[in-house]
């Protein structure tokens, strides 16, 4: 299953967030959340994220650019199950590290989903929006 579409849920007093229900059923195993780029946060269900956690295993402890990726991933990751009405906290640290207080724009992104503030995710998207538009990809030509 992919995750796919773009949601307005709201976090409730508790910094819970209410999941989007086609998602509920993969994500009821578990999740990981944790720092994403560009400041957004990035739920993972449990097995996709050991899965990266396996990748960043793999890499040499030589690279700066692996250990730094590892200490990001690791340092911010909160384990945890939804609960029985489809939420999930999302603790302080991340909430702060997002810019997020009540409400976000949940996207789904292949196997995992991201967590923005609306502000950003606007401009990011418009952004992304612009460069998608220009694309153009002819394996015909060579520059």
């Amino acid at each position: 299953m992919f995750f796919m579409g773009t949601y307005t849920p709201k976090l409730d007093e508790k910094g819970r967030l209410f999941l989007p229900a086609k998602f509920r059923d993969r994500l009821a195993e578990g999740v990981v959340v944790t720092q994403g780029q560009e400041n957004c946060l990035v739920v993972w269900p449990e097995d996709v994220f050991m899965q990266e956690a396996a990748r960043a295993q793999q890499t040499p402890l030589t690279s700066r650019g692996a250990r730094d990726y590892a200490r990001v991933l690791f340092a911010g990751a909160e384990q945890s199950s939804p609960d029985k009405q489809g939420r999930i906290g999302i603790p302080p640290l991340l909430r702060a590290y997002a810019g997020i207080t009540k409400d976000v724009v949940v996207i789904g992104v292949m196997d995992r989903i991201e967590i923005w503030e609306p502000t950003r995710w606007t401009e990011y998207s418009a952004a992304a929006q612009a460069k998608f538009a220009e694309l153009d990809e002819d394996p015909g030509q060579q520059n």
